[in-house]
C-alpha cells in the first residue's frame, strides 16, 4: 500500500516538473528570437547603407586610367593617362604629384577629372616607375624634366594641378617654361617660409595622418620604400631651401590655390598671402581636408575645379556669382567655402 501511494503521489510531481521545464521553454525562445531579430535587423540596415553608399559611388561618373612609359632625355618616364573620350576644344590636364609620391596617389582626383578632360598623371624622374637617376634633382630639374616630357608625348600647353612638391615644380614650370603653363592649381603648397626646417615639416605630416583616408599610408609607404629615403631627404631640403613666395610674384598665368582647413602642414596665412601674391590668383578654401585632398577628398576637390578649369581665358580667375570673392586681377583672394567631407 506504502509503495502504491509512493508511486501516485510521485507521478503529479513528475508531471508538474514536465510542465514547469515547458513553461520555460517558451521564455528562452522569445529571447533568442528577439536577438537574433535585432542582428538581422542590424545585419539589413548595414546592408542597406553599403548599397546606398554603393549605388552613389556608381553615380558620380568616373574615367578610365591606362599605363604609358615614355622614354625622355635618357630616362624612362611613367604616367597615368585617361583613355575615355571627352569634349573637344578643352585643354588637357597634368596631375603632379607630391614629395615621395607618384601618379598613385593622384589617381582618385585622376578618374573624377577623366570625364571631362584629357588627364595625364606622370610619375617625376626618381620616383613612382619612373627610373631613378643617380643623383637626387632639384625642384628646377624636375620642371625641366616634366616640360621635356610633355614635348616627347605632344602636349603643347595644358592646365596643371599640383600638390605640396608639384606645387612648387609647377611654379617653376610657369615661370622657365611659360608657354605650355595655361593655368595652375596649387593644392597645398609648401614650403611655408616660417616653417623652413625638416624637422616642422615631418612634424606637419604626421600631424595630418588622422583626417586622411587609412589606404593613403599603404600608399605612401610603397611609394616612399620605391623612391628611397635618401632620396626623399634630399628633395625635401630641395623643397625647404625653394622660395616659392617670392616666385609667384613674377606667375602670369591665372592661379587658384587650394587649401584644407585640416592641413597642419601648411598654415592658413601662408596660403591667403601666397594667394594674394599671385597677381591672378585666388584661394578656395575646403572645410575639413586635410594634405591630401586629391586622394582623400577628390570629390569636393572636383567642385572647386570645374568652375576654374572650364572658365575661359580671363575668367579662369573670376570668382563664382554670391562667393563673396573679388576679381583676381589685382591679386585679391577668394576664399570659397564647400560642405565638411571630412
Amino acid at each position: 500500500m506504502e509503495l502504491a501511494a509512493r508511486k501516485q503521489t510521485s507521478q503529479p510531481i513528475l508531471r508538474m516538473a514536465k510542465i514547469g521545464s515547458i513553461g520555460k521553454t517558451p521564455v528562452s525562445l522569445r529571447w533568442i528570437l528577439v536577438t537574433a531579430g535585432g542582428i538581422l535587423a542590424s545585419l539589413s540596415l548595414l546592408n542597406a547603407l553599403a548599397r546606398r553608399r554603393a549605388s552613389q559611388d556608381r553615380s558620380v561618373k568616373r574615367g578610365r586610367l591606362a599605363t604609358r612609359l615614355t622614354r625622355v632625355d635618357g630616362r624612362t618616364m611613367h604616367a597615368r593617362v585617361s583613355v575615355d573620350a571627352v569634349p573637344d576644344g578643352r585643354l588637357p590636364v597634368v596631375l603632379v604629384h607630391g614629395l615621395g609620391m607618384s601618379s598613385r596617389y593622384m589617381i582618385p582626383l585622376a578618374r573624377h577629372l577623366a570625364p571631362h578632360f584629357r588627364v595625364y598623371a606622370p610619375d617625376l624622374p626618381g620616383f613612382g616607375l619612373s627610373d631613378k637617376p643617380r643623383r637626387t634633382l632639384t625642384v628646377r630639374e624636375l620642371a625641366d624634366a616634366l616640360a621635356s616630357w610633355m614635348q616627347r608625348i605632344g602636349v603643347e600647353r595644358a592646365a596643371f594641378v599640383g600638390n605640396s612638391l608639384g606645387c612648387e615644380v609647377l611654379v617653376e614650370l610657369a615661370l622657365v617654361h611659360p608657354q605650355l603653363v595655361d593655368r595652375l592649381v596649387l593644392q597645398g603648397p609648401t614650403p611655408d617660409p616660417e616653417a623652413r626646417n625638416l624637422v616642422r615639416q615631418v612634424v606637419g605630416f604626421f600631424a595630418i595622418a588622422p583626417f586622411e583616408r587609412w589606404s593613403l599610408a599603404w600608399v605612401a609607404l610603397a611609394d616612399y620604400a620605391r623612391s628611397g629615403i635618401r632620396r626623399y631627404i634630399l628633395t625635401l631640403r630641395s623643397m625647404v631651401d625653394n622660395r616659392i613666395a617670392e616666385k609667384v610674384l613674377r606667375v602670369m598665368q591665372p592661379t587658384l590655390v587650394v587649401w584644407g582647413t585640416r592641413d597642419h602642414i601648411v598654415p592658413h596665412a601662408f596660403v591667403v598671402s601666397l594667394a594674394g601674391s599671385l597677381p591672378h590668383g585666388r584661394l578656395a578654401v575646403i572645410p575639413g581636408a586635410a594634405h591630401g585632398i586629391n586622394y582623400s577628398h577628390p570629390e569636393a576637390f572636383i567642385t572647386v575645379l570645374l568652375p576654374f578649369l572650364l572658365a575661359a581665358g580671363g575668367d579662369a580667375c573670376r570668382p563664382e556669382p554670391n562667393s563673396g570673392g573679388e576679381h583676381c586681377g589685382g591679386g585679391l583672394t577668394d576664399r570659397s567655402a564647400f560642405a565638411d567631407t571630412a
